[in-house]
């Protein structure tokens, strides 16, 4: 399997294909080019399609600035090299200087035309969960520490700033109020939801508010275009933040446990996306809120002292309950019912 840096990706909304993959492209050729004074990028496909919708044009106007970019849709027919094509050019003095054709091939990876994808190196050796139940057996180990074994010690640094990622997009959210940029007039619901404390609250309506408040704050700020950590996507980026989150907060766990339950649940992920697929487009939202739902009960279960076998069981009872949810998404985007499947 590969590393969980693959899987948790940090990056910007809301799509890892339609974001995060024109973003790195178009800093990279910025880069090439800094003579440039101008840029032009046209879209193509899918982009051209739900670009608007998915904020590829904001996106791209971001990275290319200070600098100006014109942007172009086309809706051509054209045949393309990928689904997720766009050509960018970059202009001195009304001379073009350089052209590339870039494929966003999906998890934010890019590809020019002519490249051939490279597999990212397998580090866990094991790709079953009989066969790393066994293993840890045999050692007397956990899940973070099969992780952390396979991985390097080099691993928390990056789930460190995972966490960070991952609890500073729930304070954005929490703080920010208005409508999602995608057209559909869909208001953001995380600030309301955490101020409405009733004063006869129970604890079990305390806890159900401020855990969907912490899952609305993240899959708003995804929405919104703002910086999340796949987990294991960017359409589930508020389930695994608001559960750990909210634990910490009410059990007092500390940063390292919660990254030991990040590593736990990042195994589950990990299992999932080799065998099966956490992509919508390919399984359906079962494939990411539903494995988003198994990667949190396993970390919870694992942060109550669970062993290997108790987050596995925890993470299947969990996948159960989302079998069979498609991927439905008003208008192609991440708004209805995407942030709500998160909560």
């Amino acid at each position: 399997m590969e590393s969980l840096k693959e899987l948790y990706r940090i990056g910007t909304g809301p799509s890892s294909s339609h974001t995060m993959g024109p973003e790195r492209a178009a800093r990279r050729f910025k880069e090439k080019y800094p003579q440039a004074d101008r840029f032009l990028v046209t879209l193509y496909g899918s982009l051209a399609k739900t670009g608007k919708g998915h904020l590829t044009d904001d996106i791209l106007v971001k990275t290319f600035a200070p600098l100006p970019v014109e942007i172009r849709f086309d809706l051509s027919d054209k045949p393309l090299p990928h689904p997720n094509t766009l050509e960018l050019t970059a202009i001195e003095n009304d001379k073009e200087i350089g052209f590339e054709r870039v494929m966003s091939v999906g998890g934010g990876k890019i590809l020019s035309e002519g490249e051939t994808e490279d597999a990212p190196a397998d580090v866990y050796p094991l790709s079953t969960f009989a066969d790393i139940k066994a293993y840890c057996a045999s050692r007397h180990m956990r899940l973070w520490q099969y992780a952390e074994e396979c991985e390097g010690t080099e691993i928390w640094d990056y789930l460190k700033e995972v966490w960070r990622c991952m609890r500073e997009a729930v304070t954005r959210g929490l703080e920010t109020e208005g409508t999602l940029k995608g057209g559909l007039d869909v208001q953001r619901k995380a600030k309301m939801l955490y101020r409405q404390n009733h004063i006869d609250e129970s604890a079990e309506t305390r806890e159900n508010r401020l855990v969907c408040a912490y899952a609305y704050a993240v899959s708003e700020e995804n929405a919104a275009g703002g910086i999340i950590v796949t987990a294991p996507t960017c359409g589930s980026c508020g389930v695994l933040p608001s559960v750990l989150l909210y634990m910490q907060e009410r059990r007092g766990f500390t940063d390292t446990e919660i990254l030991h339950a990040l590593a736990a649940g990042g195994i589950i992920g990990n299992l999932i996306k080799t065998n099966a697929s956490i992509s919508g487009a390919e399984c359906g939202c079962q494939a990411e809120c539903g494995s988003a739902a198994a990667m949190a009960a396993a970390a919870l279960v694992y942060l109550e002292g669970g062993n290997p076998q108790q987050c596995a069981d925890a993470a299947a009872f969990a996948l159960m309950n989302l079998l069979g949810l498609v991927c439905d998404p008003v208008g192609g985007l991440v708004e209805v019912p995407c942030v709500y499947r998160n909560v």
